[in-house]
């Protein structure tokens, strides 16, 4: 086999090329259609679903990488259970699922995650990780969720004394929280006395739990929903450790009343 001189690249060029996609990509972020916060099963599914619809959907991750929960299972196991029929959505994208029973497939959560991740990308779906939501923008006499406040992550968890820089705004039609335990929106809506408080969720009880996150999936503030496990945080329904059924089912289910609500509001 002939061997091929790999081309010299000045470092500068590298550098200047990197920077000159990554704001071309940020400007794109700047305004969207759907910001969704949390990259976990949930928001990956969610953001998949309203992407293929041809929306301008951004992921905000505060973590350097994507997946949230889902990608070490149960006790760093790797291995997750997934409540039927959420196995159909894996399986679409080629993840194999071990039936173990008739109403329980069983995945390996590394390889489930990447093919949600690259399911998200290639639907059109933005990312911008190491991001955390400090805040929301909220305008008019209606308190209207018109989108969030955002600053690096690694800045956020310094003492700001150390490093006191301003976050940024991006602005959004509708926002989804895919947060899991924290409900990030419901608590800086709360924070800001514009919703009650978040119970938080309760103790652990799967079967209910995954009932109670699908019924409860949807707009739980005006323009502002809730999949995934952040449901359960919000109403205080049971965890469900790692069992991630609901969290496929509720991002699909919230994509769908996202959709039927931008076209109403066309």
């Amino acid at each position: 086999m002939e061997s091929r001189e790999i081309a010299a690249t000045h470092e500068a060029e590298i550098t200047r090329t990197i920077a000159r996609e990554w704001m071309a990509g940020f400007d794109q972020v700047i305004s969207s259609d759907v910001l969704i916060i949390g990259s976990g099963p949930s928001g990956l599914v969610c953001g998949t679903e309203l992407a293929k619809s041809g929306l301008n959907v951004v992921i905000i991750e505060q973590m350097n990488h994507l997946g949230g929960g889902f990608w070490n299972g149960g006790y760093l196991m790797n291995k997750a259970t997934i409540a039927h029929p959420a196995q159909e959505i894996l399986e679409a994208l080629g993840v194999p699922c071990k039936k173990i029973s008739d109403d329980m497939s069983l995945v390996d959560p590394p390889h489930a995650t990447g093919k949600l991740i690259g399911a998200a990308y290639d639907a059109g779906v933005k990312v911008l990780n190491m991001t955390k939501v400090v805040d929301l923008i909220i305008r008019g006499e209606g308190h209207h969720v018109e989108g969030v406040v955002v600053n690096w992550y690694p800045l956020e968890v310094m003492d700001h004394d150390l490093a006191h820089v301003d976050p940024i705004a991006l602005e959004s039609k509708i926002l989804v929280d895919a947060t899991g335990h924290d409900a990030v929106a419901l608590q800086i809506l709360s924070k800001r006395g514009f919703y009650e408080k978040v119970p938080g969720n309760g103790a652990m009880w799967v079967e209910r739990s995954e009932e109670a996150v699908m019924k409860k999936t949807g707009e739980a503030y005006p323009n502002v929903f809730m999949v995934g496990l952040s449901v359960a945080a919000a109403y205080g329904s049971p965890r469900m450790g790692p069992a991630f059924g609901s969290m496929l089912l509720s991002g699909k289910k919230g994509a769908e009343m996202i959709m039927e609500k931008l076209c109403n509001l066309c």
